[in-house]
């Protein structure tokens, strides 16, 4: 299966691989046969269906952006590929001059990208992805009228996948506005404006087909999905609501072939507004760091842990010597708020630290041993190599289906166990034996091989620990039991549920 969401580098390859599908975090919108109302119609589809007024009015101020880059700085499948056939075609039919096909390993060919912008003062600012401008030592944007200007890289946040650039021109420019991308409902028509393969300014049309898509790339995943496709070469543009205004920064597509399928992703604009405005001051962001991993917290977790209902962040591990050690954060605790701010999920988490100037004092609520505590954190920065996550949230494989028993078989942690599960000398646990395929368990995920570490937060040693440990949570009332359970060199938490079938 090649079903992959690309988030490629949006630029197509200057020479031959720019029609060849090189490269890119790209991403253009198509769609079939929608229309737009012009923006003074009220919101009124024109009779003519026509998309012409916004085009006319945003069209000059979307701009190409081509870059350099070390030749040691491009990837593999950013490098020259043999010319397509449908492309070649399109190009003769369109009368287009094809790009001349450099040698192999040419150093212009493995150096140059191609991506997408716009311009948001007539002064020259311009704004486009982290991803385009990503190590370039020279950037040029190529205005709608074909004047090409060199540009200077003012600010980027690889975190939201955010740059701006400056461009000095000898007269003032034509640009376009931020919209409101918190007004957009699904169905809502769309334009999506760029420079798809190089071709020439592109616009294709679409609707908003979900809100706060989660992609996992990091605290800011909060997407515009849309059916228009995006293709390579498109990352950066805009997309267009029916007033003409910016709504979103087109950035990824979903795709089985690397190409479009109507999936694609776009940064909403009341995010990426407030990020360029920081970097248009500062130059970059320096976002908060806690030093934890997070996870869920289902409705069983709620019950292991003795909370009346779900919400927060479960801290699966705490990372040694970082903000959150220190502040006496542990592996178990469920966040609640931060500075007082609620934390209903860890995405939530996520976002309220990456926002977080490092240095920053806040105090975390937590529960911990069935009651609320309150801990003080100063808060890191992302440098010295640290992870770019504010909280790194992990798969919750821990959620049970409701089924009744626990289901599992435990053993003894010997030494060739531990040799086979290649498990340092510093853990200690119970052996996951044997899986009923037909008890909670397993539909929460426990496997053979597991070992688990702690039951309701009490670490155990050995399998009477962890016996022991599960009865008393059972004789208590609880509905189900929090298991730690070491895998692969990784913990996770896994709520399951008590109760016989």
């Amino acid at each position: 299966m090649s079903h992959i969401l690309s988030k490629h580098r949006a630029a197509a390859l200057v020479g031959a691989a720019i029609i060849a599908g090189a490269a890119c975090l790209p991403f253009t919108i198509n769609a079939p046969n929608a229309v737009a109302a012009p923006a003074d119609s009220g919101g009124v589809l024109a009779a003519s269906g026509s998309f012409a007024s916004i085009v006319d009015a945003d069209k000059p101020a979307v701009v190409t952006i081509t870059t350099t880059m070390k030749a040691t700085d491009v990837s593999a499948d950013q490098q020259g590929l043999p010319m397509d056939e449908q492309f070649r075609q399109f190009f003769e039919d369109q009368g287009i001059p094809l790009p001349r096909q450099a040698p192999k390993n040419h150093p212009a060919q493995q150096a140059m990208a191609l991506g997408s912008g716009f311009i948001i003062s007539p002064d020259g600012v311009v704004v486009t992805n982290n991803h385009v401008i990503d190590n370039a030592v020279d950037i040029k944007v190529t205005l709608d009228d074909g004047t090409e200007l060199p540009a200077k890289l003012i600010g980027t946040d690889p975190k939201s996948d955010v740059a701006v650039v400056k461009i000095e021109a000898p007269k003032p420019l034509q640009t376009i506005a931020w919209g409101d991308s918190d007004r957009l409902k699904l169905g809502d028509q769309i334009l999506a404006i760029g420079n798809p393969f190089g071709i020439g300014t592109t616009v294709t049309a679409g609707i908003v087909s979900a809100r706060g898509r989660d992609l996992h790339s990091g605290p800011y995943d909060d997407f515009i999905q849309i059916d228009a496709p995006i293709n390579h070469g498109n990352s950066g543009g805009p997309l267009v609501d029916r007033s003409g205004n910016v709504v979103g920064i087109n950035t990824a597509i979903y795709s089985p072939n690397g190409g479009s399928v109507g999936v694609g992703f776009a940064i909403p604009s009341d995010e990426a507004k407030a990020i360029v405005a920081k970097l248009q001051k500062n130059g970059s962001i320096d976002h908060g760091y806690l030093g934890v991993q997070i996870q869920p917290v289902t409705k069983d977790v709620a019950d292991a842990v003795g909370l009346d209902k779900t919400g927060g962040a479960l801290v699966a591990a705490v990372t040694a010597d970082t903000p959150a050690a220190q502040a006496g954060v542990k592996p178990g605790d469920i966040i609640t708020s931060v500075g007082g701010d609620s934390v209903k999920t860890p995405k939530d988490l996520s976002r309220l630290v990456a926002d977080l100037s490092p240095g920053a004092k806040k105090s975390l609520r937590v529960w911990r041993d069935g009651k609320v505590i309150n801990l003080n954190v100063t808060v890191g920065g992302n440098e010295d190599g640290q992870k770019q996550a504010a909280a790194e949230s992990l798969d919750s494989k821990g959620e049970a289906s409701g089924q009744p028993s626990l289901g599992i078989g435990l053993a003894d942690l010997t030494p060739d166990m531990r040799q086979q599960l290649n498990l340092p000398r510093s853990i200690s646990g119970a052996v996951v034996a044997s899986v009923n395929p037909d008890k909670s368990a397993a539909a929460a995920g426990i496997q053979s091989g597991d070992v688990i570490v702690s039951v309701n937060d009490r670490p155990v040693h050995n399998t009477r620990d962890a016996k022991t440990a599960i009865a008393e949570a059972g004789n208590a009332g609880r509905k189900s039991v929090l298991l730690l359970v070491e895998r692969d060199g990784n913990k996770t938490f896994v709520a399951v549920p008590f109760n016989a079938a």
